[in-house]
């Protein structure tokens, strides 16, 4: 969905009165960049977010490549020269510029086609006093390799900025129809000097404290992997991932990694992060699982339960008790089965006890959960739904 066609809020899935659509749910962000304004959109619809750089950006304008990419560049024109990203693109104009080679530099990109892949590296351009020739109206990789090939690139020689991630089978294609490709590695991403926070991020994940994790560039979900194989943790968080953890990435070539592993993931129509926020406040509250409980109406969602238009926060303890004894509603939960959806509780059916007493209180009416003595607990649903459940 195009962000200035974004449905009204009435059309929205209904949320509490007063708070946001994803009031309720814990969103993972493994952004480096931009991820407080992806933070900032999110939190602005009432999630919480736990933000975890699954990588950082090393950029590279003292490095012996990209100057002997930029000298190669000056020495002997290119025809074409494709830039891929904003940052990327200023990044090595203004690296030449340190190096006294600003204004050659500028005369060789005037000189040649220049294809930028989407708007913000139209921006780029311009500001720097260029314009570029084409721009894809899909912003994909894919549309400038068609356009190159459909022009045809035997004995033309390429420049394509290079921007850290994999550009899968575009370099290949294009030396394949008979090009020469220069590769201008302007920065490079590197996985986060502190790993607290990613750790942290997928114990979260495969505890089911994360409702959903957004994704914004295919690196970032390769480290994300690559440090759950290093702790040993790869088979829990795909487990996470298939079903209880909705992964949501910023377009296809970021879904990449995570669809080699099998993961299925949700991208909005538009790669960007507007849509991106505006798809997981579609995708979250439809997840939620809405009861009559107690003539009350409930509806439980990932980190919160929702009773009667008011947003009730809730332990995690309690939330795995809850989600417990939502899975049959109206059927009786024994303390020993509770005490497994318990997380780290050990032996002791007492920890249910106080985990239970502590979800009322919580919930702020206790008589949603019934107490059937010598058997469990189990949801109040009401009499007029037990029909529907009975069967289930």
């Amino acid at each position: 969905m195009h962000e200035e066609q974004q449905q009204p809020d009435e059309q929205q899935p209904p949320v509490a009165a007063g708070h946001g659509p994803l009031a309720g749910f814990t969103v993972g962000v493994t952004a480096a960049r931009r991820a407080d304004e992806l933070g900032a959109l999110l939190q602005r619809r009432g999630a919480a977010v736990l933000h975890a750089p699954a990588l950082r950006i090393v950029p590279l304008a003292d490095d012996s490549e990209l100057l002997a990419a930029t000298k190669d560049l000056l020495d002997q024109a290119p025809d074409v020269v494709v830039a891929t990203t904003a940052i990327g693109f200023r990044g090595w104009v203004e690296a030449a510029e340190g190096w006294g080679l600003g204004e050659q530099l500028l005369d060789r990109l005037r000189h040649g086609e220049l294809l930028a892949r989407g708007p913000k590296v139209k921006g780029a351009i311009r500001a720097a006093g260029l314009t570029e020739d084409w721009s894809p109206s899909s912003e994909s990789m894919a549309e400038v390799l068609d356009r190159l090939l459909e022009e045809g690139v035997d004995g033309r020689r390429v420049a394509v900025q290079l921007h850290g991630e994999p550009l899968p089978g575009f370099v290949e294609s294009l030396r394949a129809g008979g090009a020469e490709v220069v590769g201008v590695p302007v920065y490079r991403w590197m996985p986060p000097e502190d790993l607290g926070p990613v750790d942290r991020l997928l114990d979260a994940a495969v505890s089911r404290g994360l409702d959903a994790i957004t994704f914004t560039s295919a690196p970032a979900a390769v480290s994300l992997l690559d440090r759950a194989e290093e702790r040993g943790l790869t088979a829990e968080l795909l487990a996470a991932l298939h079903h209880d953890v909705l992964p949501a990435c910023v377009g296809p070539v970021t879904a990449v990694p995570l669809q080699a592993r099998g993961i299925d993931t949700v991208q909005p129509e538009r790669f960007r992060l507007g849509p991106l926020v505006q798809l997981l406040c579609q995708e979250l509250p439809g997840r939620a699982r809405v009861l009559p409980v107690a003539g009350h109406r409930v509806e439980i969602r990932g980190q919160a339960v929702i009773v009667d238009g008011r947003l009730r926060p809730v332990p995690p303890a309690g939330m795995s008790l809850l989600r417990a004894l939502s899975r049959r509603p109206g059927w009786v939960v024994s303390r020993a089965e509770l005490l497994r959806a318990l997380p780290g509780a050990g032996r002791d059916e007492h920890a249910v006890e106080t985990a239970m007493a502590r979800l009322r209180t919580a919930l702020g009416a206790p008589k949603l959960i019934q107490t059937v003595v010598k058997r469990g607990y189990r949801l109040a649903l009401d009499p007029a739904a037990d029909a529907k459940y009975a069967d289930d």
